[in-house]
């Protein structure tokens, strides 16, 4: 009998900057998504959540088979309110050992099939929902139109959805009747009129994106006061995804170039060799860069991104997308990268992940972007590092100079030259590397206290999370360097090099007469 396995649905709301009292983790040998060491009077205590819960949904996402970084990158992008839907210890196992269909039950609690097997729903902390989200919704016109009609509604703003045909575009795009449309193509229409409106969605001409509303979501972000966004969407109705491509290097680099492409600013894969580790992975000719390890790389250049995947050594995970996906993805004016909340580097996996889920940082704990132009007297700061320990620290930061002005402190870890990451990189090899830089040099930084603070919660720390950068150089504070390597179809051999000396490029790099930047890996 599977009648009385009971998920349980918990809403929690924490105060910002704090954290919902529980630790979710991955146990050696144990199925699911633990939750642990609730803390007693937390959000998650009085939301219901017992040691040894399993996690089943995340405000509605089924998430027992996916990745635990995933699922705390859900949590965490959440914001102070989170919907679990759990199961116990005892009921979880029992649905595994009769092979129990854990999304299809799910999804039958979720949506009010089985209230008369539910408890009353708690209070304060307690819901019965999940927490409501805009939608993205991309149409694909029809012979017959998308579908739909548009109706203004007195005492309300925007336009709204009516007439919806229950097979057209629009209703196989995920559109309901009474929808409240937000934004077309990226751009707000709440104060467009009715003309308007219908003469922006024939301007799109055969395909349309609309970011949706309905009555309960905007009854929600009304109350809590929250404005409605592309950026908080449910993108899981978008019919076209990002791909995750991990890969191994092989004897002969992972056989792919990256291109960068000066009209676009796209990192383009390009010739990816039949066989090589990139081929069998699924990486295909054309797929568009958008995240390495985790990483974003829109706004970096091309050597900056070479370095982050050179930077794996060994292995390497790349989030791409499609020529189609990025067009679909750019015209709603997101990147896919929003898709995958983390595109986890794929580290052998650890006995025992625990993971306290905090979902906002302290201002004080962000990382800072600084350049600057080296003056009369280099860029006016020191290295320091402590023996057997990782990191290299600033030091000696003089007055009114470059780095100064620029915004390092005394006593600032050092996370990336130039793009890229060298926190595990030598002392020796971080002074080649800002001494390699020229006359304009940009500094990734953190303080000591934010640098523990990441290391604690396990979070990789990266150019995306950082304050509004400090720059004092103009123009920007470096520019690429094509490197002097043989031309791709030279007749001399093709390499893919390790060497990372200063006399020896690490990969070979051609500049095409396009002025595109092609490198080997």
């Amino acid at each position: 009998m599977t009648s009385v396995l009971q998920p349980r649905e918990c809403k929690m709301t924490k105060e910002p900057q704090k954290t919902y009292g529980f630790y979710l983790r991955m146990e050696k040998d144990t199925a699911g998504h633990l939750i642990r060491d609730v803390k007693k009077n937390s959000p998650a205590e009085k939301a219901g959540l017992k040691d040894g819960d399993r996690v089943l949904r995340v405000n509605g996402v089924f998430v027992d088979k996916e990745e635990h970084a995933q699922v705390v990158e859900i949590v965490k992008n959440s914001g102070n309110s989170v919907v679990l839907l759990v199961l116990d210890d005892a009921s979880y196992q029992k649905a595994e050992k009769e092979g129990v269909n854990l999304e299809e039950l799910s999804q039958k609690v979720s949506t009010g099939q089985q209230q008369e097997h539910r408890s009353p729903p708690p209070m304060a902390n307690g819901a019965t929902t999940a927490v409501p989200q805009p939608r993205l919704c991309y149409l694909v016109k029809e012979e017959k139109g998308y579908g739909f009609s548009l109706k203004t509604t007195e005492g309300h703003k925007g336009l709204f959805i009516v007439e919806l045909s229950s097979e057209g575009a629009a209703a196989k795009a995920g559109v309901q009747n009474n929808d409240r449309l937000i934004e077309i193509n990226g751009k707000n229409v709440e104060s467009d009129t009715h003309e308007e409106v219908v003469e922006k969605v024939k301007k799109s001409e055969n395909h349309v994106m609309f970011l949706l509303s309905n009555e309960e979501t905007d009854r929600y972000y009304r109350s809590q006061k929250m404005v409605l966004s592309k950026e908080s969407a449910n993108l899981r109705l978008l019919p076209l995804k990002p791909r995750l491509i991990e890969t191994q290097k092989g004897k002969n680099g992972y056989g792919f170039y990256l291109r960068m492409e000066q009209n676009t600013g796209d990192h383009v894969i390009k010739d990816v060799d039949s066989g090589s580790p990139a081929a069998k992975a699924g990486l295909k000719d054309n797929d568009i860069l958008v995240a390495v390890n985790g990483e974003r790389v829109d706004g970096l250049d091309h050597e900056s991104v070479v370095g982050k995947i050179k930077q794996s050594e060994t292995k390497t995970t790349l989030l791409v997308v499609d020529k189609e996906t990025d067009t679909m993805y750019k015209l709603a004016q997101i990147s896919p990268f929003l898709y995958y909340y983390k595109a986890e580097d794929p580290a052998p996996a650890k006995t025992d992940k625990r993971v306290e889920l905090h979902t906002e940082q302290k201002v004080n704990h962000k990382p800072r972007i600084c350049k600057m132009v080296k003056g009369p007297s280099g860029f006016g700061f020191r290295l320091n590092m402590i023996k057997n320990k990782p990191g290299v620290f600033i030091s000696e930061v003089k007055n009114h100079g470059p780095a100064d002005t620029a915004g390092v402190e005394n006593d600032d870890f050092l996370v990336e030259v130039n793009g890229v990451n060298v926190i595990n990189e030598s002392y020796d090899k971080v002074v080649a590397r800002i001494q390699g830089s020229g006359d304009r040099l940009t500094l990734l930084v953190c303080s000591k206290d934010a640098y523990k603070y990441f290391q604690g919660q396990n979070i990789p720390i990266t150019a995306s999370m950082a304050e509004p950068v400090h720059d004092t150089s103009e123009p920007p504070a470096y520019k690429e360097n094509h490197l002097s390597e043989p031309a791709r179809n030279s007749p001399e051999p093709r390499e893919r090099s390790s060497s990372s000396s200063s006399s020896q490029s690490a990969a070979s790099t051609k500049a095409d007469s396009d002025n595109n930047d092609d490198t080997k890996l």
